[in-house]
């Protein structure tokens, strides 16, 4: 990612404005790099939005929100919030004791309101370790920034594709399973793959006629398709292998299993006949997508 760097002063309204811009503009030039310099300093909420315009008609997308002076925390905060990108916060320390009237800044004390108010908003920001300094430090800050920004921008846009049990776009599947452990239950999650090789080292097991007569029994004359049971006996008895060597220290099983896409077309069926019959032994077993209700 190319990160396109962005500052924006911010001064809470009993100091005057020309302190944080002029401190603004003391940072730009101290920083060794390129950065969009926005001209609007932000006292209200009507100056993020104006801000917030320029900087994005700039194209920045990492945005620096340098504290001039104590900052407002409302507007400051929210700049972060509908700035969709990285955001940094620093603040400048007072240069001396020389204008403490004018010149005050009391910008350590405004990043610690800044810190908190990014907390209660649930805002997430880069802060740096000391987040206070003049404006050849804060502009060391920002390079230090810029490969977090990068980080955060690669994130943003990343697509990982992975080959496991998940179809696509069913994040829902197995995927919060920190609730599943609080509920103190235990969760052991397989490739699709070792239960297609387990179901394939079943093939000709001299339990399937067995299995299938009680099929053809309970079907009678909805046995519509005979030519498919073996096929479904197998994969009933590879499921109840696979719980008996996989039951572990725990005493029940249930099961969340994929059935598709891929799966008629590899196994050479649908399973949910034989999930019904192995939920009727007191085996509840779902689609994966229905972890919970299992």
């Amino acid at each position: 990612p190319q990160v396109k760097l962005g500052i924006v002063a911010v001064s809470r309204d009993c100091f005057p404005m020309e302190l944080s811009a002029n401190r603004r503009k003391a940072v730009v030039e101290a920083f060794n790099g390129e950065i969009f310099e926005c001209q609007t300093t932000v006292e209200n909420e009507k100056d993020m939005r104006k801000a917030l315009a320029e900087v994005k008609e700039a194209g920045v997308n990492a945005l620096v929100v340098y504290l001039g002076n104590f900052g407002p925390e409302t507007s400051e905060t929210l700049l972060a919030k509908e700035f969709d990108g990285p955001v940094m916060f620093a603040a400048a320390s007072e240069e001396s004791g020389d204008n403490l009237i004018g010149g005050r800044g009391d910008a350590y004390c405004g990043m610690l309101n800044a810190s908190y108010n990014l907390a209660l908003r649930n805002i997430k920001a880069y802060i740096p370790e000391y987040p206070v300094g003049t404006a050849p430090e804060v502009a060391g800050m920002i390079s230090e920034f810029v490969p977090v920004a990068t980080a955060l921008l690669g994130l943003k846009n990343l697509k990982i594709i992975s080959f496991g049990p998940r179809p696509q776009d069913f994040l829902a599947c197995n995927a919060p399973i920190k609730q599943l452990y609080n509920l103190g239950v235990e969760i052991e999650e397989n490739s699709e793959l070792d239960l297609f090789a387990a179901f394939n080292d079943h093939k000709d097991d001299p339990r399937i006629p067995d299995v299938i007569a009680s099929m053809e029994k309970e079907l009678g004359e909805g046995n519509k398709m005979p030519g498919i049971l073996p096929k479904l006996a197998q994969y009933e008895i590879t499921l109840l292998d696979w719980m008996e060597e996989h039951k572990g220290s725990r005493e029940y099983i249930v099961f969340a299993n994929k059935c598709w896409p891929s799966f008629q077309t590899q196994f050479g069926f649908v399973p949910c006949y034989v999930n019904s019959r192995l939920t009727a032994m007191g085996i509840p077993v779902s689609c994966e997508v229905d972890i919970y209700g299992a």
